[in-house]
């Protein structure tokens, strides 16, 4: 019963972990003002001469919604399904432009993914398996839309809160507040049904 709870604890923490940095991460990289915990907030210009300026900015926007949907807990496998490929390409573009160090701090966020994996593997076995017969279909069942809307609402106010940096930085903090506010009244609504 311990082990149980131990297991769920290092799992949230681990969501929240990556949840954390791969928004903050994204959201220094849109705004130039947001603290990131990782990541090189000149990526776009360092990719531009390439002509992956647009794809850096891709990245960034991936971050804070794959950042958001760990955070949630509630759409967390969703999240950690979109980490997977995401953090492989960050892994590929450090690796090619020869980054120090860099490789080696994304080979262990792919770890962590992939015990989040691991541990939604329930949830996930079907995709592996070409017989469904012995799927029981299952309707989407959703008890409480309302804290659903919530999250995305909050992960709305977010995205266009980046918007508003070019205007107002302080606009652009009280959006991600409102934002992540939304979200704990999100979790909130959900715990109590």
């Amino acid at each position: 019963m311990k082990s149980a709870k131990f297991i769920r604890w290092m799992i949230f923490s681990i969501r929240v972990f990556l949840g954390l940095i791969f928004f903050t991460a994204g959201m220094a990289k849109l705004t130039q003002h947001f603290p990131g915990l990782i990541g090189p907030v000149w990526l776009e210009e360092k990719l531009a001469p390439f002509g992956l300026g647009l794809y850096a900015r891709f990245i960034a926007y991936c971050q804070v919604i794959v950042g958001w949907l760990l955070l949630t807990q509630r759409f967390a496998t969703l999240g950690a399904i979109m980490l997977f490929p995401l953090l492989l390409n960050i892994f590929m573009v450090t690796v090619s432009l020869e980054w120090r160090g860099t490789p080696y701090v994304n080979f262990f966020l792919l770890i962590l993914n992939g015990i989040l994996l691991a541990y939604d593997f329930d949830k996930l076995k079907f995709i592996l398996t070409d017989d469904t017969s012995e799927l029981k279909p299952i309707g989407i069942h959703r008890p409480n839309r309302k804290s659903d809307a919530l999250w995305f609402g909050g992960l709305a106010l977010i995205l266009i809160s980046i918007s508003l940096t070019a205007v107002n930085i302080w606009a652009m903090y009280v959006g991600v507040g409102a934002g992540f506010m939304t979200l704990l009244y999100a979790r909130m609504m959900h715990n109590r049904n």
